[in-house]
């Protein structure tokens, strides 16, 4: 089968579950329902008021932070590095907590400018940790990452307690669709531009993630494509993270998974990480809206639940390949 053929089934596998979450929901909103004029429209109008934006939401933030775990994982040259275990989440949402108290009034799209910059700064720091600190081990560079956010989170969680604004915190941060509505959405689609720059410039992260000296004697100025790629993983972080909360270890399980298959060709490898990231988060989705029927489970637990599961197999199995 060609990959052409193969990235062709992929895309209809992502259709087909798009196509069921816009029917899964307490409201009737079915092809009978929208065929008929009974009602005066209203399951169109869920459909479209609805339904329609939660599922491309879905398919933007789950593609948007696939390709950005992989971006991390070159630019860290480290398989278990993602926007949750390198302390770019937390920073977001240090950045949206602060705009908040300082600013409430700002618009949309100036708090994610804020949330942004201090997810730029996180991982900057982050990767200055990793420049400073001997790694003698793989594993000790996902440690140094889950150790910063550790930190950002406390303190985060410590403002937030003083303003009374734990609530508040805890639904920023929970990957949660249930309160995507049209009109609420709109800035994912930069998470979709970024993900379109990540393609064009892979081939410079590819050469980047194999070091300072081998990018720079190739005419590459490493400094140049490594704040390039923070800057695509910062901005696109920040997006999710205002618009729906955070996902965790979906950048850290695509990425690798997409690498056992197909191997590290980055430029070859997005798509398939944008299409596995989309389908994994709308199939964790329907979950949450199945099991306690009519009830939700937020999408961050479900893939908690199952993503932690499959970090501790990918964990356990390099362990074993390194012994």
């Amino acid at each position: 089968m060609s990959p052409s053929l193969k990235l062709g089934l992929g895309l209809l596998a992502v259709l087909a579950l798009s196509a069921v979450s816009l029917f899964i929901g307490v409201s009737d909103v079915s092809l009978a329902s929208l065929l008929s004029s009974a009602d005066e429209d209203r399951p169109m109008q869920v459909l479209l008021i609805s339904r329609v934006p939660r599922t491309v939401a879905l398919i933007l933030a789950g593609s948007g932070l696939a390709v950005c775990g992989l971006i991390m994982q070159m630019l860290a040259r480290n398989r278990f590095v993602e926007p949750s275990t390198a302390g770019t989440v937390e920073s977001a949402s240090l950045g949206l907590l602060v705009v908040t108290l300082l600013a409430p009034g700002w618009p949309l799209f100036a708090k994610m400018l804020v949330a942004a910059v201090f997810a730029l700064a996180g991982t900057a720091l982050f990767m200055r940790l990793l420049a400073a600190v001997p790694l003698r081990s793989p594993y000790m560079v996902p440690l140094v990452g889950i150790m910063l956010g550790g930190v950002i989170g406390s303190l985060t969680n410590f403002v937030a307690y003083r303003y009374d604004l734990l609530q508040t915190l805890g639904a920023w941060t929970m990957g949660d669709f249930s309160g995507i509505l049209r009109g609420r959405y709109e800035l994912l689609w930069l998470s979709a531009g970024l993900t379109i720059a990540a393609w064009f410039a892979a081939d410079q992260f590819t050469l980047a993630g194999l070091g300072e000296a081998f990018t720079t004697n190739l005419g590459l100025n490493y400094r140049r494509v490594l704040s390039l790629g923070l800057c695509i993983v910062a901005m696109a972080t920040a997006v999710i993270v205002v618009t729906a909360g955070a996902i965790p270890f979906l950048g850290l399980i695509v990425p690798n998974l997409v690498s056992a298959l197909m191997g590290d060709n980055m430029r070859r490898s997005i798509p398939w990480i944008a299409l596995m990231g989309a389908g994994l988060v709308l199939a964790s989705d329907i979950v949450g809206r199945l099991i306690r029927f009519p009830y939700e489970i937020p999408i961050g637990t479900v893939f908690g639940v199952a993503g932690s599961l499959v970090f501790l197999w990918l964990l356990l199995g390099r362990r074993r390949h390194f012994d």
